[in-house]
């Protein structure tokens, strides 16, 4: 679950904190805190419900603020905080089956596809830089999904490592050893940025995590409380955003692997797999200086392309869900060009105005397919 959870997103992490011009030890800040209280938000909660629940990070918020292009990194932590206010205040209100009864599954799935698709020609925009490579990548990466798909995108990495080390574009001099720190950023809280990051960051999480998440939990049987879980990661993202936690929540595809019957015969006994889970992402903790030396001694070209296919199964789950529904599927493909159109209209991102033009046309697509069958 560890490999799972980290393999796919630390170099979508690394890239968000990048692309807000964070520095090493900013970056590193995220990589410790975010580990810090996943470790100890799934450990707590589990062992307080004797459920599994995975707390982890937004991988998908992550990709958002990676591609959201001038904003400062103080702006940005501020509209975490904002996004998690946000959270907090569903969780204490129980409006949480209001927001899914209100925002369209295929809506929000285009918007994040809209978003992540970006990352995903990454894979071929980056083969201008090194062809080779990428394509080395990516044939490892199709072939391991046959044998091991547990552990492709591992192995992916491996093989696109050592080849940036015999080709000499593997810059160790980059790397060593950095102890893990925590370092504030004061937030800023600036309107423009709290709608064109802050709201969708919140949305996206809401609907491919949150939400999936409570999916998961009764898909296997458990029904803990929802909202005092909901209030919680909004909490920690308001207290921690500084430090880099920009966006925690109940995870969904990563949990899943610990609520099978290989786990434990007896479902009552599988929260116990949490609390080891949390220990070993203390050792995540001890390890956030190397994370962040290893990223930064890799070539750009890899990470681009490990962090393209790192997103290939969201991406096309969400692209499923967005076109699922026939009489809606002309406002799923415009919030999807919207969302994926980088536009900024008043300072306002894209993602923003997808979701806003997406759910005009939704109810307009409604109304016309209402009364054509009346």
């Amino acid at each position: 679950m560890l490999i799972v959870s980290w393999g796919s997103a630390a170099v979508i992490i690394f890239q968000a904190a990048t692309s807000l011009g964070a520095s090493n030890n900013q970056i590193t800040s995220w990589f410790t805190i975010l580990a810090l209280l996943s470790g100890l938000a799934s450990m707590a909660l589990s062992w307080r419900y004797r459920v599994p629940i995975y707390i982890a990070w937004s991988t998908p918020g992550a990709a958002l603020i990676a591609l959201t292009s001038g904003v400062p990194l103080n702006e940005a932590l501020g509209a975490a905080m904002f996004a998690g206010l946000l959270a907090l205040l569903l969780g204490l209100s129980g409006l949480f089956a209001w927001m899914v009864k209100h925002i369209p599954a295929n809506i929000a799935a285009a918007m994040l596809a809209g978003i992540l698709i970006n990352f995903g020609m990454g894979i071929f925009t980056s083969m201008q830089t090194d062809a080779v490579m990428v394509l080395l990548m990516l044939l490892v990466y199709l072939t391991s999904k046959l044998f091991v798909p547990r552990y492709s995108l591992v192995l992916m990495l491996l093989v696109g490592a050592a080849y940036a080390y015999v080709s000499g574009s593997l810059h160790f001099e980059l790397l060593h050893w950095q102890w893990p720190s925590l370092e504030w950023v004061t937030p800023v809280f600036h309107w423009q940025t709290l709608l064109s990051l802050g709201v969708p960051l919140f949305l996206i999480t809401l609907s491919t995590q949150n939400i999936p998440g409570v999916a998961v939990l009764h898909s296997h049987g458990y029904r803990p409380p929802v909202s005092p879980i909901m209030a919680s990661t909004g909490l920690l993202t308001m207290v921690f955003a500084p430090f880099g936690a920009f966006m925690l929540n109940l995870a969904a595809i990563s949990a899943a692997i610990c609520m099978g019957e290989d786990v434990d015969s007896d479902p009552k006994q599988r929260y116990k797999a949490m609390l080891v889970n949390g220990v070993m992402n203390f050792g995540v903790v001890l390890l956030g200086g190397m994370v962040v030396m290893l990223f930064g001694a890799l070539p750009k070209a890899l990470l681009l392309t490990l962090a393209g296919i790192a997103i290939l199964g969201t991406l096309m789950g969400n692209l499923v869900t967005a076109v699922a529904d026939a009489d809606t599927r002309e406002a799923a493909l415009l919030t999807l060009l919207a969302a994926a159109s980088g536009i900024q209209l008043w300072g306002i991102s894209s993602a923003f105005w997808g979701l806003l033009i997406g759910m005009a046309v939704y109810h307009l697509n409604r109304y016309a397919a209402n009364r054509l069958q009346a």
